[in-house]
């Protein structure tokens, strides 16, 4: 049987920060629920099995102490994210026409997946939720410290629109990581690069998402 190459391995600083940042990133949604619930945005409030904390100041505590491991491990992915090349070579070119054509494939099932290169609907997805953790972050300082952080929260146009844009961005996010999660059980042999990072050759049978 015929064996297409291995795809190359991850290296091991980006297995290490995206684990570390799912964990970070899975804390602060949970704990988030929590504070949500002392305050709701909407007429309704997550179940108390799906937040972390239990009440207000220990979701408050989850959120804070996630919130430092996820700017930690982002300000060293984001830098060897540039200095390695990874963004302009995995994320770079993104087309809208290219974009287009592949999320019609993949609304059709009809996307093959590819692990050494990103189609462009990844490509658009990873860069996007980086820039939504990003902001995240950002709007999150600004209600967490709103009188220090003034200039930030008038930069996102008030406290009141800070935290609606706050909530909305987790709430992106949280849809990410189950679309992620559900291409995974689709495509399990890319869980296995992520965490060991060992090149295998790949079967045509394990080409077929």
């Amino acid at each position: 049987m015929q064996h297409h190459a291995p795809a190359p391995p991850h290296p091991v600083i980006l297995r290490l920060t995206h684990w570390v940042g799912a964990a970070a990133m899975i804390t602060m949604i949970l704990s988030g629920w929590a504070i949500y619930n002392a305050s709701p945005l909407l007429p309704f409030m997550f179940p108390q099995w799906a937040t972390l904390g239990g009440w207000l100041a220990a979701g408050i505590a989850w959120h804070i102490a996630a919130m430092w491991l996820l700017i930690a491990d982002g300000l060293v992915y984001l830098a060897w994210g540039f200095l390695s090349g990874h963004f302009r070579r995995d994320f770079w070119p993104l087309s809208p026409a290219a974009f287009l054509r592949d999320l019609a494939a993949a609304l059709r099932l009809k996307l093959a997946h590819d692990t050494e290169n990103y189609n462009e609907v990844q490509k658009a997805l990873y860069a996007g939720v980086i820039l939504a953790a990003v902001l995240a972050v950002l709007t999150g300082l600004s209600i967490w410290k709103p009188v220090q952080l003034s200039w930030l929260v008038a930069l996102f146009g008030g406290y009141p629109i800070a935290r609606v844009l706050h909530f909305t961005l987790m709430s992106a996010i949280t849809v990410f990581l189950l679309v992620h999660l559900t291409l995974v059980a689709l495509v399990p042999r890319t869980l296995r690069r992520m965490i060991i990072g060992a090149r295998r050759p790949v079967t045509p049978a394990e080409a077929s998402p």
